[in-house]
């Protein structure tokens, strides 16, 4: 049974962490290693996930000494990670029992090293919501420039394929940089079955999407290093699209 190193940065996450690890301990596949890399929380976080980590060897954590960002956090856990798949479970979110199980079986079954899946939505205090958000059965690294389709929480991808692959060092969106990557290398395949919820309308890095703009600017322009008009489509795209999103 092969061992899945699952990824999750920590930053006053108290609130969720109980329900977040507990998804991740309900697992049908139990070769895991859950790594908490903790991003100088001042909160309860780190005595919980302590509480934890006593009852389960396969609960691990780890606290940076300074205050640097969930990328630097979750390249820690990557540095860490021992699994031969690596999959990103953010502290506010959460997966349904078999999401390990059923991933790992559709990768191994097609080939595939870059995977996602469908995910549904869930308010603050856990009630879902109805939206579903549908992953692209193939994603190219042309159309993922557009706009990222990708779950952060849905991710798995194969280690040994690609070797162990980090975030960029920017404070936001590391993680559309890090798909981009990915996807440079080989197409990245969607599993169209619902197997974790994504929490809205919390203070997470990600709940204002029309912020994070210039974010993706820096990834067209500094990280993948397009060109300027190139960049300028791209985010001129991104900006279209998440208007429209909010509109429909």
């Amino acid at each position: 049974m092969c061992l899945v190193s699952i990824v999750t940065p920590v930053y006053n996450s108290e609130k969720y962490l109980a329900d977040n690890i507990a998804s991740v301990q309900a697992q049908t596949h139990t070769h895991w290693e859950h790594i908490l890399v903790d991003d100088c929380s001042n909160d309860g976080s780190a005595s919980l996930i302590e509480s934890y980590q006593k009852k389960d060897p396969r609960i691990k954590y780890y606290k940076l000494e300074s205050n640097s960002g969930a990328g630097v956090a979750r390249n820690k856990a990557i540095e860490l990670a021992q699994g031969e798949y690596i999959a990103f479970l953010d502290s506010d979110d959460q997966w349904y029992p078999t999401k390990l199980e059923k991933q790992l079986g559709f990768m191994r079954k097609n080939g595939y090293h870059f995977t996602f899946t469908d995910y549904d939505m869930i308010n603050d205090a856990g009630e879902k919501l109805t939206r579903l958000m549908k992953a692209k059965p193939v994603l190219t690294y042309r159309k993922a420039l557009y706009k990222n389709p990708i779950g952060c929480l849905t991710v798995m991808y194969d280690v040994g394929f690609f070797g162990k692959q980090y975030m960029p060092s920017i404070r936001k969106r590391q993680d559309f940089a890090l798909w981009l990557s990915l996807l440079k290398r080989t197409n990245g395949y969607g599993l169209n079955e619902c197997l974790a919820s994504y929490r809205v309308g919390n203070t997470s890095i990600s709940s204002n999407k029309l912020s994070l703009l210039k974010y993706e600017w820096q990834i067209y322009r500094e990280v993948e290093g397009l060109p300027l008009i190139q960049s300028v489509f791209y985010t001129t795209s991104a900006i279209v699209l998440k208007l429209k999103s909010y509109f429909c």
